[in-house]
């Protein structure tokens, strides 16, 4: 990892409690939830990242994107949760733009495994974005959301949060094409922080009767090709 020096937005709000910066924070920050896809999107899309952050196991890197700005990635773990955390505490530290490089199981039977999507509109299933007053359903940045579709994106897709990856439900709640874990509180705390927020799925699982899934190197490509397409859509 580097130790190149960045421009960045200086720091504002508290100090974070979570997070241990040991680098600058890029104002634009892609948020995957597997820290091993943050350093993998790191390495293959940013010129010289280094680390930002290892504490509690959430790996993040700062580095500098094609057009030669500085760009974040930024795992925020598993679920509503941790992701609410991670957030208010990149927020707090000056990003601005943050868009989730994800993953999601299709109720819809026209998606295929490894597809990417965008999530519009985001249906508030989890108790995280509703603690924090979230209505049932949210719109994401519209114009992060088409660059993102413009880049490579996919379609919009009706996408809902949930607590539950082993959830046993096996038909899709009402108006429902997707479900993850953490879109719908990043679209929560953005409106509420005044930031800009979208989400770029890539179809894992495909749900119905019984559940099929990619295998690990279709996840590693597909994980890139997260990183590829929010790369672009950013830059």
């Amino acid at each position: 990892m580097s130790h190149i020096v960045l421009r960045v937005k200086p720091a504002i709000g508290h100090p974070p409690h979570h997070l241990r910066p040991h680098a600058d924070l890029a104002e634009r920050v892609l948020l995957p939830g597997d820290p091993h896809r943050a350093l993998a999107v790191a390495q293959e899309m940013l010129e010289a990242p280094k680390i930002f952050n290892h504490a509690r196991g959430l790996w993040g890197y700062t580095g500098v994107a094609p057009d030669g700005e500085p760009m974040s990635v930024q795992a925020t773990g598993m679920g509503g949760p941790s992701a609410a955390i991670v957030i208010e505490e990149l927020i707090g530290l000056g990003a601005q733009v943050l868009v989730r490089i994800g993953t999601c199981g299709a109720f819809n039977s026209s998606l295929s495994l490894g597809q990417l999507v965008t999530a519009d509109p985001v249906l508030s299933g989890d108790g995280a974005s509703r603690a924090l007053g979230a209505p049932e359903v949210q719109s994401p940045d519209p114009e992060l959301t088409a660059a993102l579709q413009a880049a490579g994106g996919g379609p919009g897709v009706a996408c809902i949060s949930s607590d539950l990856f082993y959830d046993p439900r096996s038909a899709a709640p009402e108006g429902a094409d997707v479900v993850e874990m953490e879109a719908a509180v990043l679209c929560r705390i953005a409106e509420l922080r005044e930031v800009r927020a979208a989400c770029l799925l890539a179809v894992s699982d495909l749900i119905g009767s019984g559940r099929e899934r990619l295998d690990a190197e279709a996840m590693t490509a597909a994980g890139l090709e997260l990183g590829r397409v929010a790369v672009e859509a950013l830059t």
